[in-house]
């Protein structure tokens, strides 16, 4: 049976209760365990699928097809864990479930409450999980902070979980805050304090709390938060600010984080080994000199998370160059009110990533030309790839009212158009091309070369295509068509002949990319840049 570790965080949000779980799940992983991990996210929303990136940040897509919270990203970044929509929990599809069963009839007549039937849901879905997917120990990470409404029903699954599985087959993480204030020049202790009394009063004892500070706790700090806390001194972990999430396993495993957690749920197992970890990543990451300017021209670019995949994938890049990767966030609505040359001039390489709208997209297309017409390498992603087609029929091919039907359903020249099977939809949650879908590659191309393979298989989402009724005036051009899905003959990657390095794709290729094995697309991007 899968042992579980429950991590909740408290105090405030965003303390990294992700990054945590899957650098746990990594050391773990160093210790030839098998390991899920597991978001229970308590918004109402069926799943992110619909939320403004603003609000949400990125929607990450699974090789399944579910859209899910961003945390799933960093569980397989760090991970091998194989993650599919069983690995996101929302409060929003608990509910949907329970009260389709009881329009059904599945509960004879009886009162439909929080608890057993919310909480039974829950515990189901999260045993589920762990037991199709067979795996020694899942790490289950609760959304939220400890004391909100909304996150008590699983709050309660877990107290209740961990009764019914017995003390060797559960524990929980705590990761709260440990703030310095800088006028008193002291750590304080007391949220920490609060936040665990919080999740007593619950009845979940923590039995590991990581403590997160800008500054390394001192010995009479964890012996305070020990004491009050009730856990052992060298159970009060410090995950201190680091400069890359991914120092985050090695400095778990200094203090020992994967010792205390195999001896409280007595696994068997080896020893740790992060020295692959540690050497193709960590040591590049700190020691590599020369650096690369990469613009990301994008709709979001004031929030941190909408990109957050992006901005991974193409550090994953730098690091298989032994390079540096420096981002330059550019608005594309600034492009649009200052000119290109502002904010591009001097950049090694220009990426494109997705979204949807109309915002800012005579911006990116203007990027585009820039980058085409000035040699630099281009990266274009999802809508990336759309503005590419559009731009280059409006400045190539001379189809000047060239545009995608997204933007202007009455566009003389439609060159991306919505796909077949998404023109009778009305449902926009889950109904867009989801998942992985096979690519065929055109041998020749910097595709193939890149990926070294004829088929390859890319997660998707997206409403629009490349419409092939243009493929020939745009091949006479010189565009380049060097991936296909096979079924319907769509367009996954366009190239452009006689440009240092020019793709773009209707994929996301950023889901599939690790710190230890970069995706080949961003490999390429980032040598072409240093090149």
């Amino acid at each position: 049976m899968s042992k579980f570790i429950f991590v909740t965080g408290g105090v405030v949000s965003s303390l990294g209760k992700g990054i945590s779980s899957a650098a746990i799940g990594r050391l773990l992983e160093s210790r030839g365990l098998k390991v899920t991990l597991i978001k229970c996210d308590p918004y109402i929303n069926v799943d992110p699928g619909t939320m403004n990136p603003f609000q949400h940040g990125e929607v990450y897509v699974t090789e399944d097809g579910a859209e899910t919270d961003l945390d799933l990203g960093h569980y397989e970044r760090f991970t091998n864990a194989k993650i599919t929509k069983d690995n996101n929990i929302t409060t929003g599809k608990i509910y949907y479930s329970v009260i389709t069963k009881e329009r059904k009839g599945d509960y004879l007549g009886k009162t439909v409450q929080i608890i057993p039937h919310i909480t039974d849901e829950i515990k189901h879905c999260l045993k589920k999980a762990a037991s199709e997917q067979k795996v020694d120990v899942a790490i289950v990470e609760i959304g939220g902070t400890v004391g909100d409404i909304e996150s008590l029903p699983f709050l309660e699954s877990i107290r209740q979980l961990r009764l019914e599985l017995g003390h060797d087959y559960a524990m929980n993480i705590h990761v709260t805050l440990v703030p310095y204030l800088k006028s008193a020049g002291e750590i304080k202790t007391k949220p920490t304090q609060h936040s665990v009394g919080t999740l007593r009063q619950i009845g979940i004892m923590p039995d590991i709390i990581i403590c997160r500070t800008e500054r390394v706790l001192s010995k009479d700090s964890k012996e305070k938060i020990a004491l009050f806390c009730n856990v052992d001194e060298d159970a009060v972990i410090t995950a201190v600010d680091v400069k890359s999430i991914y120092e985050v396993p090695g400095m778990f495993k200094r203090q020992n984080l994967d010792n205390l957690i195999v001896r409280r749920l007595n696994l068997k197992c080896d020893k740790s080994d992060l020295n692959n970890w540690e050497n193709s990543v960590i040591k590049r990451l700190k020691h590599s000199k020369k650096g690369v300017e990469i613009a990301v021209v994008g709709k979001y670019i004031t929030l941190q998370d909408a990109y957050k995949s992006i901005y991974e994938a193409l550090t994953h890049g730098a690091i298989s160059n032994e390079a540096r990767l420096i981002i330059k966030k550019v608005d594309s609505e600034d492009i649009e009110k200052d000119g290109v040359r502002k904010y591009l001039s001097g950049v090694k390489g220009i990426l494109v990533p997705g979204g949807f709208g109309n915002r800012g997209i005579e911006g990116k297309i203007q990027a585009i030309q820039f980058a085409r017409e000035n040699n630099i390498p281009f990266f274009g992603i999802c809508l990336g790839m759309q503005t590419a087609v559009i731009e280059f029929a409006r400045n190539v091919c001379g189809l000047k009212q060239a545009n995608s039907t997204e933007f202007d359903k009455t566009t003389k020249y439609p060159v991306i158009s919505l796909l077949d099977e998404q023109k009778e939809v009305e449902n926009k949650g889950a109904t867009m091309r989801l998942g992985a879908y096979e690519c065929v590659l055109k041998k020749g191309t910097k595709a193939h070369s890149a990926y070294k393979h004829t088929n390859v298989f890319e997660r998707h989402r997206h409403r629009y295509e490349f419409n092939n009724k243009y493929r020939n005036v745009m091949e006479d051009k010189g565009m380049v068509f060097s991936g296909f899905h096979p079924k319907a003959s769509l367009v996954e990657i366009i190239e452009i002949k006689d440009h240092p390095w020019f793709i773009s794709c209707q994929f996301h290729p950023e889901f599939k990319s690790k710190p230890d094995n970069a995706h080949p697309l961003f490999r390429d991007f980032i040598a072409a840049a240093l090149s």
